[in-house]
């Protein structure tokens, strides 16, 4: 009786380190499924973009894509979660704005987290507060919300971030509310109420005027 004791007690610690080794290897896939390879997905012209601008990028450890307009992941819909991406823009007085686009539409009703790096390192206290804005199309544009609720929907950032370095953006996404963190900070530079009802939509890289660098997207949801 003892052998057999000593046999099936075995026999379970090898069944719940089974088990142990298969729910890891589940999370990993699902980690790895959130990963999105930008290279990969301009390759397969699984990009769609709104632009002018979109290539390939590759800068050391950083492969990713450049482009302007947005650029939305073809056939993936963002609902609630977080969204992490490698971005960097260029400090470039009014001309550098780059971030995320989600619960899209189209072109012209989206939600959007986007930086000004042209303020990133300014002596100016007022360009201080205007580093990282929230948005939401049609109705609530930057020059709605900064006339109306200055100082709500757009911040500084602390410490402020390299005008033309990589930084990184987690962005995330609540039922009613979005916050922003930079760097790998634990505190949030951005947050802020949603401005809409949309609940789902397309996700998508964001850039005005001078074309940005992406690299690095997961979603995880």
């Amino acid at each position: 009786m003892g052998a057999k004791n000593l046999t099936l007690g075995v026999m379970k610690k090898k069944s719940v380190f089974l088990c142990g080794l298969a729910l890891l290897f589940i999370l990993d896939s699902f980690a790895q499924a959130g990963k999105y390879n930008l290279l990969s997905l301009l390759g397969e012209n699984k990009l769609e973009s709104s632009g002018k601008i979109l290539k390939p990028l590759t800068d050391g450890k950083k492969k990713g894509i450049s482009t302007d307009g947005i650029v939305w992941l073809k056939d993936i819909h963002f609902s609630k979660g977080t969204i992490e991406v490698d971005l960097r823009g260029k400090d470039s007085l009014q001309r550098s704005f780059l971030g995320i686009a989600f619960h899209g539409v189209d072109t012209s009703s989206y939600d959007g987290i986007y930086f000004r790096p042209f303020n990133f390192q300014t002596s100016d206290p007022i360009r201080k507060e205007h580093m990282v804005q929230y948005i939401s199309l049609p109705r609530f544009t930057w020059q709605y919300l900064r006339s109306e609720f200055n100082g709500v929907y757009e911040k500084g950032i602390d410490p402020p971030p390299s005008p033309n370095g990589w930084l990184h953006a987690k962005i995330v996404v609540g039922d009613k509310d979005i916050k922003v963190y930079v760097n790998h900070s634990s505190t949030p530079s951005l947050t802020v109420q949603k401005l809409n009802d949309r609940q789902d939509g397309k996700i998508g890289l964001w850039s005005g005027d001078l074309p940005g660098d992406f690299a690095n997207l997961v979603i995880s949801e």
